[in-house]
């Protein structure tokens, strides 16, 4: 079954949010970190996106790591195509799942700035 707009609204999601899930979810394909630090995210559908990570990277949340332009140029795509960091490029996050934080699709899709 189609889940249109209406069906999404009618669930709680904001506008923005039922109109990207009625129209089919995204993946990101390629990630960049920019000294700015943004991320150029380009998907499969080859839009490409910016999207500002410095509202995120703030004192004292899980984000906080970031804002160490070594630690946050270490942006990757893991295995399922998610954009993630290591907060400890020593340790193996598929066994340590903790050392891992990573961003939704969604939102990035959703949030990002079309250029």
């Amino acid at each position: 079954m189609n889940k249109t707009v209406d069906w999404y609204l009618s669930k709680g999601f904001s506008q923005q949010m039922a109109e990207y899930f009625a129209s089919g979810r995204r993946t990101v394909i390629s990630v960049k970190p920019n000294k700015d630090f943004s991320l150029l995210l380009i998907f499969d559908n080859n839009e490409k996106k910016i999207f500002d990570m410095k509202k995120l990277i703030q004192p004292n949340t899980v984000f906080a790591f970031l804002a160490d332009w070594e630690n946050f140029s270490r942006v990757y795509l893991d295995s399922d195509s998610i954009v993630s960091w290591d907060k400890n490029p020593e340790i193996d996050s598929k066994k340590v799942w903790s050392n891992k934080i990573d961003l939704s699709t969604d939102n990035l899709y959703v949030e990002g700035k079309t250029i």
